[in-house]
């Protein structure tokens, strides 16, 4: 399927422009170490400390593009670190990226090499010295990540910017400088160091807003409500609009826990982005062959499983989730036995199109009649699949399925 030019841009992920004013939400609750993990550390006087037996404490939820605020006390001497995109396990150092944190004017850290110092992306980018306060003063610090850059600004100064692909192909063997999502993490060493005032403002991937405009899209994200849509009665604290990005948090309890379009639609073009934002349980799912028949294979994958319901009908879902054959699938057409075997192939993706856990997708769907065509990614997983049997006309809706996921940069164009 030739792509119209002006959408070519679209479908690209690219840098959002950080600006003020934005929302940010605590991610310490100042009393108890919720919504983290790890040993050696406590909470004393509102802030996490880092005990002697401290070493990774990690934050429950994944992030991939955000501003990152928090203050710091160092002790003489003190060594820790930040750890952004790390994935869980390994040495954040090296499994992810670490942003040193550490008391630069001790003696013991006179023949450091520059990339080792302070706000440093640890042995890659070097941080300006000059903005850290002396020991036993709290310095503010904000982290920005956005897409493919890194920038640490400490008490109002940017003393690091790093941009990942450049860096990527500098250091080729190093594994966390190829990821763009993760986990949070204060990287110990048995050193007491304080953080307090955590707060993080997710952003959404960047998009060509004039671009996908000329093109005739309108917007089914823009302000800070839900104006486009229909928030089930009894999901209104699930659903949620954050700086552009819809989060749903999985834990709805309500009859109906979909997101459900206020507008109809017939044939239509929608472009969006999504992401998966926490963790799912391990469970073994089907490798399919590309007739959509299983092939008797098991694969152990992380359960995630959500969805975009075309014209109101959850048979005509496309598949967003981490099973073996990847998102773009329609399940309810291809397990369909009474199908013919040329559609249940057809709505089987061609390909596992889909970004490591946590990373921002790209999808564009076009229907047209009962044709579906799927791209993900820039790569076509479905096309022109027939989906016998749809309605003529009706509402999308972002489906729920219990796990946490995002939405950002919806748009849609009727043809």
């Amino acid at each position: 399927m030739k792509l119209p030019a002006l959408l070519v841009p679209l479908l690209a992920l690219s840098p959002l422009a950080v600006a003020e004013p934005m929302d940010f939400l605590p991610i310490f609750n100042g009393q108890d170490l919720t919504g983290w993990s790890g040993d050696g550390y406590i909470v004393e006087d509102g802030a996490i400390v880092c005990t002697p037996k401290g070493r990774v404490l990690t934050s429950t939820h994944r992030f991939a593009n955000y501003v990152l605020d928090f203050d710091f006390k160092l002790t003489e001497g003190a060594n820790n670190g930040l750890g952004i995109h790390y994935p869980g396990n390994g040495d954040p150092a090296y499994t992810g990226l670490e942003l040193q944190i550490l008391d630069n004017p001790a003696d013991k850290y006179k023949d450091l090499k520059p990339t080792q110092y302070h706000g440093s992306i640890y042995t890659m980018v070097a941080a300006k010295k000059g903005a850290l306060k002396p020991t036993g003063e709290w310095n503010v610090q904000r982290v920005v990540v956005n897409g493919d850059e890194v920038k640490v600004e400490l008490n109002g100064t940017e003393i690091t910017k790093g941009i990942l692909g450049e860096l990527q192909e500098k250091f080729p063997k190093h594994a966390g400088v190829k990821r763009r999502s993760g986990h949070l993490a204060f990287c110990g060493h048995g050193d007491k160091v304080s953080f307090r005032n955590l707060r993080i403002c997710e952003l959404p991937p960047g998009a060509n807003v004039a671009g996908v405009r000329s093109a005739g899209f309108t917007p089914l994200t823009e302000g800070k409500g839900l104006s486009s849509w229909m928030v089930p009665s009894g999901s209104e604290d699930h659903w949620i609009n954050f700086n552009g990005i819809i989060k749903y948090d999985g834990r709805s309890t309500a009859k109906d826990k979909n997101l459900w379009s206020k507008e109809s639609y017939r044939d239509f073009t929608l472009v969006f982005d999504w992401r998966w934002a926490q963790e799912g349980a391990m469970k073994k799912r089907p490798v399919l062959g590309p007739d959509g028949n299983r092939t008797g294979e098991m694969v152990e994958v992380e359960e995630l499983d959500s969805g975009v319901y075309l014209r109101g009908s959850s048979k005509s879902q496309v598949n967003l989730w981490n099973w073996p054959v990847g998102s773009g699938e329609v399940y309810g057409y291809r397990t369909d036995k009474k199908q013919p075997a040329e559609v249940r192939a057809a709505v089987t993706p061609k390909k596992k199109a889909d970004k490591p856990l946590g990373e921002w997708n790209r999808t564009m769907i076009t229907l047209k009649g009962d044709r579906l065509s799927v791209l993900l990614n820039g790569e076509m997983v479905i096309e022109n699949a027939q989906l016998p049997g749809i309605p003529e006309e009706g509402p999308i809706a972002l489906q729920h399925h219990g796990n946490a996921i995002d939405f950002a940069n919806i748009w849609i164009k009727e043809d």
